[in-house]
């Protein structure tokens, strides 16, 4: 039986830990699987990058949504939202998230995506009638193996994206992001390509350092510049120096020699080629300028400002627009709650952006542009 409610009765606040018995309960009511565990809530409001929401009426707990955050840019996620089916049809759902995108955008949040079936009728003709739109579908998503659709609302900017249909792949080791972006840069400009682990390491063989400052080596802008010249890719290597990459990290001299090798050979093997070599600063207006024209580009920056590690990765850069550089990240932490949906076209400002490119001291900065065509 459903209870009747005015809008007025409504009070939304966020969570406290005192909520957390009522919210176990109402997950349990709600959901068959994927459900959100009570450690989990008692994280959310402790520690969590996130926003946790809950709706009151007559102060009984009869909804709630949770937003997550990915840390260093403009992306919110809508990860859950459930009401008390005796006071569903009462606004409850519409004023959450209504409040959630209030502060999300407070909190300098640009776009909000969620997941939601596809068979859930109810749940995304509220979401289109708020302003989400489906973007993708994601198969054997929840426990059950159902699929997922994706849905998204820009807040207050619409996205200009250059290439709309960018695959996604999802590194599969800690050594291996360089080769995750290329081969979804290679998988844009060849639809049939199957991205596959084998791909994946042969990429990582041809352009690994060997070494780095711990564990296996990762792969330098030298490394790939060349794995994607030799697959046809017009390719553009954009250093701001001649400093051999990643050496500084690695206290073994024996290790540093075996780097200063390799890159000396990749460097030679540059040079025999046709790959444009410049060197200039990356900034967000030089990527613009090679992406306007169908390129793709693989951006080395520092993962601190995403996930406070500080390490060297790379990331896919797809578009830049006025306001927003969105990319690609291979790195998926399914741990932390994350999905494709927090990795796949991330809206960064330029100034965050501009202050994750590059890593060391000094700060080496690079990007490997590739296109199917020729370049200005």
């Amino acid at each position: 039986m459903q209870t009747t409610t005015t809008d007025a009765d409504i009070d939304i606040r966020e969570a406290t830990l005192d909520d957390v018995d009522a919210l176990n309960k109402l997950e349990n009511a709600c959901f068959e699987t994927d459900r959100i565990s009570r450690r989990s809530f008692r994280w959310m409001i402790e520690k969590g990058h996130s926003l946790l929401l809950v709706a009151l009426i007559d102060r009984k707990l009869v909804g709630y949504v949770l937003l997550l955050y990915s840390q260093g840019t403009s992306l919110g996620r809508v990860y859950s939202l459930a009401v008390d089916a005796r006071y569903r049809k009462a606004g409850i759902a519409a004023r959450l998230m209504q409040e959630a995108e209030t502060q999300a955008l407070e909190d300098g949040r640009s776009f909000l995506r969620l997941e939601v079936r596809p068979d859930n009728q109810g749940a995304i003709r509220l979401y289109e009638k708020i302003g989400y739109q489906p973007f993708d579908i994601l198969t054997d998503f929840y426990e059950d193996h159902a699929d997922a659709l994706r849905m998204m609302k820009v807040l207050h900017h619409q996205p200009e994206i250059t290439h709309p249909e960018v695959a996604h792949y999802s590194q599969t080791t800690d050594f291996t992001c360089g080769p995750a972006c290329l081969m979804m840069a290679m998988k844009t400009y060849d639809a049939p390509l199957a991205l596959d682990r084998r791909l994946e390491f042969q990429l990582w063989r041809e352009a690994t350092t060997i070494f780095m400052t711990s564990g296996h080596g990762g792969c330098s802008p030298q490394g790939l510049a060349l794995a994607a010249y030799r697959r046809g890719l017009q390719t553009i290597l954009v250093t701001n120096s001649d400093l051999i990459p990643f050496v500084g990290g690695v206290r073994s001299e024996d290790k540093k020699a075996v780097i200063e090798c390799v890159h000396q050979d990749f460097v030679d093997q540059i040079n025999r080629s046709e790959i444009k070599q410049i060197q200039s600063a990356v900034d967000t207006a030089l990527l613009k300028s090679y992406l306007d024209q169908g390129a793709l580009a693989l951006v080395l920056i520092s993962s601190y400002r995403l996930n406070q590690s500080k390490s060297p990765h790379w990331v896919l850069v797809i578009s830049v627009s006025d306001t927003f550089v969105y990319f690609h990240d291979p790195d998926v932490d399914w741990d932390d709650n994350k999905s494709l949906t927090d990795s796949g076209y991330i809206p960064v400002t330029h100034k965050e952006f501009n202050r994750m490119l590059g890593y060391g001291k000094p700060r080496y900065q690079a990007a490997v542009i590739v296109a199917d065509k020729t370049l200005d």
